[in-house]
């Protein structure tokens, strides 16, 4: 099979297409033949030897694929060869071919395509993990999205308002904050040209957003949090401006407002019951037409440093996958 491989932390432009071995599954996992997988910012951290979960090299990146089964270990139940299916996965995402977990493993939803099945799992279980068991939000209450254009934003935008949340989009540029309302977003702002604080003030008669999705970090987290209302909840979800912000701590009392960490992946290995029960219920958000996953962007395997490039330079608006074949 041809695989992306990392063979020394660095740049996305040092990877290298290479020929590795066909991946065999054990008793309890699924082999699977990619047909798309799905790059996230984290993945750019994990070859940049930045990600807090560090892996080795040489490996494989990349954790979210969509594609067939063409194997099934001996212990696993509820799946055949030629099933479509979606894995999230650890690292081997990016190849033609790989084995996974079987709890790892969902049939791909009928309403999803393999690209979109590709950019499905991680953004969605991400973002609905951090509104449902990390802010508890609640119907009525304001929900500000900061990168609501990006991967993880759009999805939380739209997973807020199908959860009966005033949403509020924040995003650097209008193309983006088009995107955020085609979303759902209920009010936008542009942090570009608008004081971010000052605006969310506004849009909320003073009260404050009750819940933050930050994916961003660097210059705007100070802001945001001085916009939380009354017991807010600032969820930190990722840095992808580059800069780990540094909290002042009177803020939070001042409020009686928590800050909350975000890390998906971890919480999915220790609670894989309250995950499986969380991708049912967005496969019924899905079904019913309140979810609408976009790929913005579809590159082929071979054009890997243009998808890589989307992501890093922050043009991206929704989801960016490679295509095996």
């Amino acid at each position: 099979m041809r695989a992306l491989v990392c063979n020394a932390y660095g740049s996305t432009d040092d990877l290298l297409i290479e020929e590795r071995d066909d991946p065999v599954a054990d008793d309890d996992q699924l082999a699977i033949d990619i047909k798309a997988a799905g790059i996230n910012f984290p993945d750019i951290l994990a070859i940049a030897g930045e990600y807090q979960d560090k892996t080795p090299p040489p490996f494989i990146p990349g954790n979210e694929a969509a594609g067939v089964v063409t194997a099934v270990g001996k212990n696993v139940t509820g799946y055949a060869i030629g099933d479509k299916v979606i894995a999230a996965i650890r690292g081997r995402a990016f190849a033609e071919k790989c084995v996974a977990d079987a709890q790892l493993v969902m049939p791909l939803p009928p309403e999803l395509d393999f690209e979109q099945g590709a950019g499905y799992v991680v953004t969605y279980g991400t973002s609905y993990h951090a509104l449902k068991q990390s802010a508890a939000i609640q119907a009525g209450e304001t929900l500000l999205v900061l990168g609501a254009a990006g991967g993880v934003g759009s999805t939380a935008v739209e997973i807020g308002k199908a959860l009966g949340a005033r949403v509020i989009a924040a995003a650097s540029s209008d193309e983006k904050l088009a995107f955020a309302k085609a979303s759902g977003a209920d009010e936008l702002i542009n942090y570009s040209e608008q004081a971010l604080k000052e605006s969310v003030k506004e849009l909320t008669n003073g009260a404050g957003a009750d819940v933050v999705y930050d994916p961003v970090g660097g210059d705007l987290a100070q802001a945001a949090l001085r916009s939380l209302a009354w017991h807010g909840r600032y969820l930190v979800v990722g840095f992808a401006a580059g800069d780990i912000p540094k909290f002042p701590a009177n803020i939070a009392l001042l409020k009686e407002a928590s800050i909350i960490g975000v890390w998906w992946g971890t919480w999915l290995a220790k609670n894989p019951q309250a995950q499986v029960q969380n991708m049912q219920e967005l496969g019924a958000l899905l079904a019913s037409g309140k979810l609408q996953p976009r790929i913005t962007e579809s590159y082929a395997f071979d054009d890997f440093k243009q998808a890589f490039r989307a992501i890093s330079e922050r043009r991206a608006v929704g989801k960016v996958v490679l295509r095996m074949s």
